[in-house]
């Protein structure tokens, strides 16, 4: 695994790159100090807190040594103040009025007190902050994280006190062309400290990594491996799972690593049955344990296959919007109210766009029964061509998959969004593919492609993707953004290729409360129209295998001005903004309905 980590010290030149391995796994059971609430702040449009007057490196007068004046004659230019503050986790634009538009750069700073005892070690741990940060602690620079979505960690043993440490992160959101994602997006470029931070305490030596999953295929057989982290005086990690009466000793090499196999009988997780087993891993000074079910996914021609069985999913896309109040979504409430919407929906799967949602999303979906699409925000236009690029996707994928690779819940791993169709494209989505294969072959990969249209009735799959890909995703918008509503009943598909076929998106805009006949635009009356005619065209697709229609709720987009009805809002949602319900939420909810029937 690696993380692009930027390495900092006082003598260095800000900003060189380096790459290591050792992301943590499963905080949530181990032991964990919060570093969530207020965080004073300060806005540096102009980044004088990173750079000199000549863009150098400030290793001088930076905001992250948060230099006092000593006596009145001493010129400091800048100071964190209670005055100004902002609630971690949390987005800067929907906290604050004067923010909501900003990109750029925001300095963070949180206090703290810790004692830790000798023979431990402490890691700062970030769920996700957007887009890129500068971490320091005491004054010392400890690294940078590129992504917005993945987590990250430094070791700080060693560098704390007992009392009067601070942390100052600069964190900035300007997009850029060469960034993943690009600067052209569909969707709110929420900035800040986005997710939880955390101390999390470990013994010298501690449990790092693992998967324990179903071998691919197999419905008998549960495999993984197990990382150890530390000093490597640890010969063996013991596994237990006491409803299958299982009890395995996994030999640790002189790199902190062991394999293990063996033959089980487990309940499998399913949307109608998601049986999860209580894991303990354990060595001789700690246990960690975790929630895990035991589910197959396997591509047979054009049918996806969970647990041995055809399946048809059911889905619906979600943005990382949060429900009711706005702004990024970072709450185990959001999660819960977002998925339980879907399950209102009758859905058995969300696609969970255009990037990776937090990990409460993930962890409810296994306890409800929602299978799941993950996504990394390679979209639209990234620069294919670039090395550095391609870099930065392979480790937000890496990531993404480590965090989440013992999800049952998660059966699709997703490499791209709406890409256009290049040699330079295909090669770089190949590679991550690829890359996601190697990482985790108990899934199946996939992408939202676009098709295309040689003639007014007819569409057809033609990506070179889809050679590559085990499931074809397929965006498409008949009755929105090509024809009107009616148009689906004409339309032909061609689908050359014999895997499964999911729409990953579909739909069109409605502002809820507005109503006229099926033809005006805009009007709950035409969203419902369209979906009725979509859910008659989707059927005869060949191999098609689920239905993910865009989108489960409004979501923020600078992309979308329309005055009076957008107001800055992508209106494709089947819930407003407010929560209620729009009529073609209905219509759905009685399609999936019969059709689970």
């Amino acid at each position: 695994m690696k993380r692009i980590i930027q390495s900092f010290c006082i003598c260095c030149v800000l900003g060189s790159a380096l790459y290591a391995n050792n992301l943590m796994i499963n905080v949530d059971h181990r032991k964990t100090t919060s570093l969530n609430g207020q965080w004073q702040y300060i806005v540096d449009p102009y980044d004088n807190g990173y750079y000199d007057f000549h863009l150098n490196p400030n290793i001088r007068e930076g905001y992250f040594l948060n230099q006092q004046p000593n006596s009145p004659s001493d010129r400091v230019e800048y100071r964190f103040t209670d005055e100004y503050v902002l609630q971690v986790p949390g987005d800067w634009n929907t906290q604050k009025e004067a923010l909501y538009y900003y990109e750029g750069s925001v300095w963070y700073k949180k206090e703290f007190d810790y004692d830790l005892d000798m023979g431990k070690r402490l890691f700062l741990y970030f769920g996700g902050v957007n887009y890129q940060c500068d971490v320091s602690l005491n004054g010392d620079m400890l690294g940078s994280h590129v992504g917005g979505f993945t987590p990250f960690m430094f070791e700080i043993t060693g560098k704390i006190k007992e009392k009067g440490n601070f942390i100052i992160v600069r964190v900035n959101n300007a997009r850029k062309r060469e960034g993943v994602p690009t600067i052209n997006t569909d969707w709110w470029n929420y900035g800040g400290v986005t997710r939880r931070v955390l101390l999390v305490e470990t013994d010298e030596t501690y449990i790092s990594d693992y998967q324990i999953q179903l071998k691919a295929g197999n419905r008998n057989e549960i495999s993984g491996w197990v990382q150890v982290n530390g000093v490597l005086n640890v010969t063996n990690v013991n596994l237990k799972i006491a409803e299958l009466d299982k009890k395995v000793v996994i030999p640790i090499d002189k790199k902190g690593y062991g394999k293990f196999e063996f033959m089980a009988d487990p309940v499998l997780w399913s949307p109608d049955n998601p049986k999860l087993y209580t894991i303990l891993l354990s060595d001789e000074k700690s246990c960690l344990e975790d929630q895990i079910g035991f589910r197959t996914i396997e591509a047979d021609g054009t049918n996806l296959l969970l647990n041995g069985k055809k399946i048809f999913l059911r889905g619906i896309c979600i943005h990382e919007e949060a429900p009711l109040r706005g702004g990024r979504a970072f709450s185990k409430e959001d999660a819960r109210i977002l998925l339980s919407w879907a399950k209102e929906l009758n859905c058995n799967f969300v696609r969970l766009a255009h990037y990776p949602h937090h990990e409460w999303m993930t962890r409810m979906a296994d306890e409800m029964g929602l299978l799941v699409w993950s996504e990394i925000p390679v979209y639209w236009t990234v620069l294919f061509d670039r090395a550095d690029t391609y870099a930065n996707a392979e480790n937000q994928l890496i990531e993404n998959i480590t965090r989440d690779k013992n999800r049952a819940s998660i059966i699709l791993w997703s490499v791209a969004n709406e890409t256009p169709i290049t040699e330079a494209r295909t090669h770089f989505l190949t590679q991550l593919a690829e890359k996601a294969k190697e990482l985790d072959p108990t899934r199946l990969t996939t992408a939202a492609l676009l098709h295309s249209s040689p003639d007014a009735n007819t569409e057809v799959v033609d990506d070179p993707m889809a050679e590559i890909l085990d499931v074809i995703g397929i965006n498409e918008y008949i009755g929105w953004y090509s024809g009107l509503p009616d148009k689906c009943a004409k339309v032909q598909w061609v689908n050359p290729y014999q895997k499964p076929l999911i729409i990953s998106e579909t739909g069109g805009g409605a502002l809820f409360g507005y109503r006229g006949d099926r033809r005006t635009r805009w009007t709950e009356d035409y969203q419902s129209f369209l979906y009725d005619e979509q859910i008659k065209m989707v059927q005869t697709i060949p191999a098609l295998s689920g239905l993910a229609p865009w989108i489960l709720m409004d979501f923020r987009s600078p992309r979308r001005p329309l005055y009076g009805i957008q107001d800055g809002w992508n209106r494709k949602g089947l819930i407003s903004n407010r929560g209620e319900k729009k009529q073609a939420f209905y219509t759905l909810q009685s399609f999936y309905q019969s059709y689970n029937q």
